[in-house]
């Protein structure tokens, strides 16, 4: 029986927030495998001289679990 485990992480990007979410997911994607859902908790940002530097996605990453 398939195991979904849930993973948290933080992907960023210089472009926009949606792309830091993808970003975290192909980089979990390329490690876990088989992700199955992503869930966005919060978007955030750095600033520098009144303007944003790096978008960052806070989200959690489902997958299933491959019991070797």
């Amino acid at each position: 029986m398939p195991v979904v485990k849930v993973l948290e992480l933080v992907g960023t990007s210089n472009k926009d927030w949606s792309d830091a979410a993808n970003q975290a997911v192909r980089e979990a994607s390329s490690r876990l495998g088989s992700i199955v859902g992503v869930e966005v908790l919060n978007w955030t940002a750095n600033v520098k001289d009144g303007a944003i530097t790096e978008y960052k996605a806070d989200v959690k990453v489902a997958y299933l679990d491959d019991p070797q």
